[in-house]
């Protein structure tokens, strides 16, 4: 990761589609937000994409040609509402928060919606996530409701 910031990126920073060269990086950035996921799972996933891209897009920030940040929005579909663009992650390295990459990632994937013909982006974040909370307020999301996620795994 960067070892030094400077104070000012100065619009210094590139918003491209991610590739299958960035696993490793998006991978490091994967384990900052919480979750394990190997350089291997992330390739297999961007290959993935890049075969079923439709109705899912992922783009990575760069500074100085290294990945510092990443954005993933797919198009959801349910019987109860219109189709909608969800942000199903974003994540900015630790070393460069505060210096408005993830507002830029936020905008790429806003475009990619609305690209997509949709009215709405959603997205949703961990009720422990205050700092989030407070990122996508500034940003111009709003709060529209609370909820628990439940999950069942298949007995082996």
């Amino acid at each position: 990761m960067l070892r030094s910031v400077p104070d000012s990126l100065d619009n210094g920073i590139e918003i491209r589609p991610m590739r299958p060269a960035d696993a490793e990086a998006v991978a490091q950035l994967t384990n900052q937000l919480g979750y394990e996921r190997t350089r291997q799972q992330i390739a297999d996933w961007i290959a993935w994409l890049h075969e079923n891209s439709a109705e899912q897009a992922a783009f990575v920030a760069c500074l100085k040609n290294e990945v510092v940040g990443w954005i993933e929005v797919s198009i959801e579909r349910r019987l109860q509402s219109d189709p909608f663009g969800m942000i199903g992650g974003l994540v900015v390295s630790e070393s460069v928060r505060g210096h408005s990459i993830g507002r830029q990632l936020c905008q790429r994937a806003e475009q990619w919606t609305w690209d997509q013909g949709l009215d709405t982006l959603r997205v949703t974040s961990r009720s422990t996530r205050a700092g989030a909370h407070r990122f996508y307020l500034r940003d111009g999301y709003h709060e529209v409701k609370t909820s628990l996620v439940f999950e069942k795994h298949r007995l082996p």
